[in-house]
């Protein structure tokens, strides 16, 4: 059944995404994380802000794994195929393999066409940095920052605790919708700055110890991948820990080593620019094949991870 589920979800995740118009599980999640923030935004107290956070990342992320869990077992009792297919379709929302991909061609598309003024805007939807003078190089820049910061969090890491959860009680279900949880929490409520620092710190810092393993991993697996792991790993030494992000900047360090470029430098946020350390070599420039080549690096680390997993789910079956 978890062989069947990990295959099954993979391939749909590939082969269709998430389709547009369904209702997806982290719009769900999003809904109740907006509520409840806005009525726990309501006090002023530190104290009160920073407990109501802990209730809502155990909340969040409790609810999202007991659904899933209820979900399959409740189809699996009306049947069993019933039951295997509400688990794919639930796995393989958790994973954003082909979103990502899409939402990377959707900027590059206009911007190959010469379209500058459309790949600004169509970036916009999908960076937090603004976008309204940004040149092409800034623009590849972006949208190569984008995809291998979110290859760990919005691809490998589900796919990490699905493979987890498929050789523990808990299942691979619950797992990665758990994590996927911890991470929309993350991203709606894991800032710094007002009025999220007290509300959003108990999911900001979980969300970092939940994605360290992985994000290791994932630089580990692709430093070995490219055939130069102690180049690869020197430059990940080097260079990440200069950011400030536990996770972002080794995810974004270790594409960049071995694309052979640098990522880093001047954005600007509502006004404010912010300068991130710069991760990398700048041997090549940014380019539309350098970026495919790192969707294509995170599709080769997701296969290899799937494939490890099935191979032990074999080796378990047969010596059971």
């Amino acid at each position: 059944m978890s062989l069947l589920v990990l295959i099954g979800a993979a391939g749909l995740d590939c082969w269709i995404g998430d389709p547009w118009g369904w209702l997806h599980p982290v719009q769900v999640m999003g809904w109740g994380i907006q509520q409840y923030s806005r009525w726990a935004l309501g006090f002023k107290s530190t104290i009160v802000q920073r407990s109501a956070g802990v209730g809502l990342a155990i909340g969040i992320i409790g609810l999202s794994a007991l659904t899933g869990w209820l979900a399959i077992a409740g189809a699996i009792w009306l049947h069993p195929l019933f039951g295997a297919i509400t688990a794919i379709v639930l796995l393989a929302s958790c994973f954003a393999g082909r979103s990502l991909r899409r939402a990377a061609e959707d900027v590059l598309a206009p911007l190959q066409a010469g379209d500058l003024a459309m790949a600004r805007s169509r970036l916009s939807l999908y960076v937090g940095r603004e976008t309204a003078d940004l040149d092409e190089a800034e623009i590849l820049r972006a949208v190569l920052e984008t995809v291998t910061e979110n290859a760990v969090d919005g691809v490998l890491a589900p796919l990490f605790y699905a493979i987890v959860g498929s050789f523990s009680p808990i299942g691979a279900v619950p797992l990665a919708l758990a994590y996927k949880a911890a991470s929309t929490l993350d991203s709606m409520v894991g800032y710094r700055e007002a009025p999220y620092q007290d509300l959003g710190w108990c999911s900001a810092r979980l969300e970092d110890g939940l994605t360290w393993v992985p994000c290791r991993l994932t630089v580990l697996t692709l430093a070995l991948l490219s055939g130069q792991p102690r180049k690869v790993w020197q430059i990940c030494c080097r260079d990440a820990p200069q950011d400030p992000s536990p996770n972002a900047g080794w995810s974004e360090c270790v594409y960049a080593a071995v694309l052979g470029v640098q990522v880093g430098g001047k954005n600007q946020y509502h006004g404010v620019i912010k300068n991130k350390p710069l991760l990398g070599d700048p041997i090549h420039p940014i380019t539309y094949d350098r970026i495919q080549q790192a969707m294509n690096w995170t599709r080769r680390v997701f296969l290899l991870w799937l494939a490890i997993s099935v191979a032990a789910t074999l080796c378990v079956t047969n010596l059971l």
